[in-house]
């Protein structure tokens, strides 16, 4: 009985829903780290490199509210593809994912240039300039950036998988316009 109830719970889902789920989890992660930081913690921080991490150790008024501002938008980024890829008529659903689209494009854009300029760096390609934090570098080419890609492309897994012919929801339609 268990199993089959697992199994209806599946098939219900819309294709879309596991890399939305999964951006979910990926995005409210960031968007957890940035919200420690904005409470006060330190720990990783030096790793982000720069007057972010400097001023955050300070708690300058003016990071803070940056920090805050990104764990903001990193909250709603992350819920925004479960929206889009949501199933059946949703109130202003082409909004949403016009909205997840631009999403995906932004942070698979972001992640992809910077962890190839990063990994570039690393390799000696590229050389950083002198006073370059080289610790902060590395970082952000083997996670802080790759991290920002991985949610790019789940975001765009999620609505190519959540793909629904034009008319499939007519009330949905008539709601998105």
């Amino acid at each position: 009985m268990e199993l089959r109830l697992a199994q209806d719970r599946a098939e219900a889902a819309p294709p879309g829903a596991w890399p939305a789920r999964a951006a979910l989890v990926v995005g409210l992660a960031y968007a957890g780290i940035s919200m420690y930081w904005g409470l006060g913690g330190t720990w990783l921080l030096d790793t982000v490199g720069g007057p972010l991490a400097a001023g955050g150790r300070a708690g300058r008024a003016g990071v803070m509210a940056a920090v805050w501002g990104a764990a903001g938008l990193k909250a709603i980024a992350a819920v925004l593809p479960v929206l889009a890829a949501a199933s059946g008529p949703v109130p202003w659903q082409r909004p949403l994912r016009v909205l997840a689209w631009a999403e995906a494009i932004i942070l698979t854009l972001y992640g992809l240039v910077l962890t190839t300029v990063g990994l570039l760096v690393q390799t000696g390609l590229i050389r950083a300039g002198a006073d370059a934090d080289h610790r902060a570098l590395a970082w952000h080419a083997y996670l802080w950036d790759p991290w920002f890609l991985l949610w790019g492309l789940l975001v765009t897994a999620a609505l190519l998988r959540g793909r629904r012919p034009h008319g499939a929801f007519p009330a949905a339609d008539a709601a998105g316009r």
